[in-house]
């Protein structure tokens, strides 16, 4: 569904950034007006205002809306909403299909159903004519999961196994990700792209775990007593795919909290229920506003990471990011900088090399290239780039051994391919690929 609507803004308008834009606003406008009926109907107009307007502008909802690539975090939180429209006017088997539908847009909807199963349970009602429903909306889940683990079993996922984080050490983690979450939910601040959060110790993450498990089971003293409990409960539920025992390469990512919002929001209106109108009104201005502060960081690639450096000084990952945004005077400085706080992190020396390429100086490149592959020997992208600078120096020779090097360990390495094909070399790729159209058109010279 996600890339289904990436195709058709690719169709219409091109790569003009602007109509992917304003889809994503348009994704979430819908989302908020259908979440205002949701509410309105489960909670009462007077609640359903503020867990609606909570919804459209908490500062957690920038990032969603303005990273174009997490349009599919909008999309299936608009179709569970669609969902969950049906279910509550007792229309089961439509809220099947806009589940499936869901599913398709984002897997991170799997625990939806349980969402409605434990909706089911609060407002006391039988559950035999809801069972089928049920279970076929997680039987749906279930294969979306089973799909979700082949994909991830691919070398390069980023997830999984593949993550570089065990699944417990990762389980141990999100405790305090999940306290981070609950703290930005009630003071909005800190927010940032790429958030220094680093793999918890066993003590850590146990210390953590205690600390929510205790605030879960207050909630679920007051479950039978207090609308909010159920909420709370629900957001957890939502919550539950980013952060649980399946692991993401990203330990904590603030776009996770978009669909767990439908249930967070509702239970923070409700707590301040008893609040009066005009602070309300204030408190929702001040959310707007810093949602605001946020939108104006995402303005260009340089505010954005210039952020997240600030907010992570000591993290590789957002110095490398604003390298790239930056003329090469500063990049150089930056990267510099980069080394002497991770000097064994082998992707700084690549980035570096890959600017000393691009501002003529191959002799430094090389070895800057040759530092990364004494760190990481098995890279074929260190040892493409090599080749590069050594093809720079007219030492086409080595150049074009590095280059199958690089290829003997990945043979669909688009790089190294098409480097070897301007060395005069006519080898077709194997089959299986996953090249973008634009890459297969170079390789072919079209």
């Amino acid at each position: 569904m996600t890339y289904l609507t990436f195709w058709l803004n690719g169709l219409l308008a091109g790569r003009n950034p602007a109509p992917y834009h304003f889809v994503n606003l348009g994704l979430h406008l819908t989302s908020v007006w259908l979440a205002y009926r949701v509410f309105r109907r489960l909670l009462g107009s007077e609640t359903a205002w503020l867990a609606a307007a909570i919804f459209a502008v908490h500062p957690f909802q920038a990032e969603p809306v303005n990273y174009v690539f997490a349009r599919s975090s909008l999309l299936t939180t608009l179709l569970c909403l669609a969902t969950l429209w049906e279910w509550t006017a007792d229309r089961p088997w439509r809220a099947t299909a806009w589940f499936v539908l869901a599913v398709l847009a984002k897997e991170e909807c799997a625990t939806f159903p349980l969402f409605l199963l434990l909706l089911e349970v609060w407002q006391g009602r039988k559950l035999g004519r809801f069972l089928y429903p049920i279970a076929v909306m997680l039987s749906v889940a279930g294969a979306a999961a089973i799909r979700v683990a082949f994909a991830t079993a691919k070398p390069d996922s980023g997830a999984g196994w593949n993550a570089g984080i065990t699944p417990a050490a990762y389980l141990l983690t999100q405790g305090s990700v999940i306290l981070r979450y609950f703290r930005m939910l009630a003071l909005p601040w800190g927010f940032s792209v790429d958030p220094d959060i680093s793999a918890a110790t066993v003590p850590q993450g146990l210390l953590a775990w205690s600390v929510l498990l205790v605030s879960i089971a207050v909630a679920v003293t007051l479950f039978r007593k207090t609308k909010p409990a159920f909420w709370f409960l629900g957001g957890l539920i939502l919550l539950a795919p980013t952060s649980s025992i399946f692991p993401a390469a990203d330990l904590a990512v603030d776009r996770r909290m978009y669909l767990p919002l439908i249930a967070w929001a509702p239970c923070v209106a409700m707590l301040l229920a008893t609040v009066r109108p005009g602070v309300l009104v204030c408190l929702v201005l001040m959310l707007a506003a810093l949602t605001g502060e946020r939108t104006w960081v995402w303005r260009t690639e340089e505010t954005l990471w210039a952020d997240a450096v600030a907010n992570a000084p000591r993290k590789v990952r957002p110095r490398i990011q604003l390298s790239r945004a930056l003329e090469p005077a500063r990049a150089l400085q930056l990267l510099r900088e980069t080394e002497s706080i991770a000097p064994d992190d082998p992707s700084v020396s690549s980035e570096l090399g890959k600017v000393l390429i691009a501002t003529g100086h191959p002799e430094q490149a090389l070895v800057a290239f040759g530092r990364a592959l004494a760190l990481e020997p098995n890279s074929a992208a260190y040892l493409n780039n090599r080749g590069v600078a050594l093809q720079q120096m007219s030492q086409t020779a080595a150049a074009r051994q590095d280059f199958q090097r690089a290829l003997s360990k990945d043979p669909c390495l688009f790089d190294a391919r098409i480097n070897l094909r301007r060395l005069g070399a006519s080898d077709a790729p194997p089959t299986g690929c996953h090249w973008t159209q634009e890459q297969q058109n170079q390789f072919e010279g079209r």
